[in-house]
């Protein structure tokens, strides 16, 4: 991992926040890489895909989770389940960030290796919709949120020349070829709004559609593009922060990040934190994780009906915790 600047450390102390809480409280989902959660907009779920290219659905506590949908045509039982092999990526799948278009009953879902793809309330195969923009294939798709009011569905590319598998390879040479996109399904058409992103992570949609958070996992940075007013098509710095993933709005318009501080000396070590931020980059409360994923990377922090659910795609489980 790169070192982290001085000043990003000392920008990340809990003194410019409102209340910094440690999650001491949890319940851990045994599932193996759940990056992102969605939630039905009556509440039920959550659905989050998993290593070996399913994604699943909660369906309560007296049942746990089960099979909903998967990306592959070519994935089999034998093959995949239980595997979390990422050179079986291109046969079985790995979806990562998914989300609902609420007035569909759509669910979104974006896979490493295959590209993006829906699938209806039924289940089963999802369709495949994209595998590249602008005639440049997508090599490592991550993150990714829907515009519910518009149908537009915005996601990223961690990398124009590397796969999931080269991780270690995009940050060691500090990778800049990742792309912020967007995808209409009135039109079927996939745009690049941002180029030269470092590590770009799950970006979210603003409640009045009116601007994007894009994070930079490797650039240490949250960006604003703006999608209408005065400053359209623009892209504005707004937060610098250390290992940002996925962000996800709250229903007040605020922001939750993941954000790892990635520390190499005296020993390698890594500080897992939720940090909830204004629209204006303003942050008003931290999450010590360090309880749930001791010196582990985590992806994602989502509030939902007063609890949070954190993700990560590299571990064995998922948890939530109450807001209290």
């Amino acid at each position: 991992m790169a070192k982290i600047s001085v000043f990003s450390i000392f920008f990340f102390l809990p003194l410019l926040v409102l209340s910094d809480r440690t999650l001491d409280t949890f319940t851990i989902f045994p599932i193996s890489g759940p990056e992102s959660y969605a939630f039905e907009l009556t509440g039920q779920g959550p659905y989050t895909g998993i290593s070996d290219g399913r994604i699943i659905k909660y369906e309560g506590p007296q049942i746990g989770f089960v099979n909903f949908a998967y990306t592959s045509p070519n994935r089999t039982k034998e093959k995949c389940d239980g595997t979390n092999d990422l050179d079986l990526g291109p046969t079985c799948g790995r979806p990562l960030g998914l989300g609902f278009n609420y007035k569909t009953e759509e669910l979104y879902i974006v896979d490493a290796f295959l590209g993006l793809f829906k699938v209806g309330p039924e289940g089963g195969l999802a369709e495949q919709l994209a595998t590249a923009a602008e005639g440049v294939p997508f090599k490592w798709l991550d993150g990714l949120d829907v515009d519910s009011r518009t149908g537009i569905v915005y996601f990223t590319d961690i990398s124009t020349k590397y796969t999931m598998r080269e991780k270690k390879e995009i940050i060691r040479i500090r990778d800049s070829t990742g792309r912020f996109m967007s995808y209409d399904p009135k039109t079927k058409e996939v745009k690049v709004l941002v180029r030269g992103l470092q590590g770009p992570g799950g970006a979210a949609v603003s409640r009045d559609s009116s601007f994007v958070l894009v994070p930079e996992y490797i650039g240490g940075r949250l960006s604003k593009h703006w999608l209408k007013g005065p400053k359209a098509h623009k892209t504005e710095l707004i937060l610098s922060i250390p290992g940002p993933t996925n962000v996800k709005r709250t229903l007040s318009n605020d922001f939750w990040i993941a954000s790892t501080l990635n520390l190499q000396e005296p020993a390698p070590l890594a500080i897992s934190k939720g940090v909830k931020i204004d629209e204006f980059g303003n942050i008003i409360q931290t999450l010590n994780l360090a309880g749930i994923y001791n010196n582990s990377a985590i992806n994602e922090v989502q509030e939902f009906d007063n609890s949070y659910y954190i993700g990560s795609v590299s571990l064995p489980f998922g948890a939530t915790a109450p807001i209290c």
